[in-house]
């Protein structure tokens, strides 16, 4: 196979994908609810949109004891046919390092990444991955998840399908740098974690 030839070139992983985007002014829930207080239309609109939020900013807290706006849940490595990997994400950076899953090469899979909106709408959210073998840059993806109200529930976002790398000399260890932010540039959460690219998945 041709594949089997490739060698890994590097990846700019550290260039803006759009340096040019100016994100729009941020908005708390109050000023949402303040604004266009006179068309009801607009109001039962927001209502729709807010859910339980509509009671204003601050109204909805899941964990207490959490400060942050945006608790990042869980990563899982979704592969049709297939049962589910998951890294818990609540736990120490170190432990999550040491996370590796495997992949079969050339298989299709997706990322999906549970997390939780409390206290403030958060604008902009997004989910940048970095991909490293031998320390060497060899993948970026970038994808704009979006807005979010807070909720009681865990939001969900699933990255499209790709491609796990195939070809012999595609095989071993890629270290991956992911990171939950938004459009203010806040880290989320900012882990580390491994795949392992196996001939089959024993």
């Amino acid at each position: 196979m041709a594949e089997e030839e490739e060698t890994l070139a590097p990846v700019d992983v550290d260039h803006e994908d759009d340096p040019n985007y100016q994100p729009p002014p941020e908005k708390s829930i109050d000023d949402m609810l303040q604004a266009d207080k006179d068309d009801e239309s607009l109001q039962k609109y927001k209502a729709a949109l807010l859910g339980g939020a509509v009671a204003g900013s601050g109204a909805i807290v899941v964990e207490p004891d959490d400060p942050r706006k945006v608790i990042v849940k869980k990563l899982s490595l979704i592969v049709e046919g297939r049962e589910d990997s998951t890294i818990d994400l609540t736990q120490d950076l170190k432990t999550i390092k040491s996370k590796s899953f495997t992949l079969k090469e050339g298989v299709k899979f997706r990322i999906k990444i549970d997390f939780i909106v409390q206290r403030e709408i958060v604008h902009g959210l997004k989910y940048v991955q970095k991909t490293y073998r031998a320390g060497i840059p060899v993948d970026k993806m970038s994808h704009m998840v979006g807005s979010y109200a807070p909720k009681e529930e865990a939001h969900s976002y699933m990255t499209p399908p790709e491609d796990a790398p195939s070809g012999m000399l595609k095989r071993g260890t890629y270290n991956v740098h992911s990171l939950f932010t938004d459009d203010d540039k806040n880290e989320h959460l900012k882990w580390e974690w491994s795949i392992e690219i196996k001939k089959d998945w024993d």
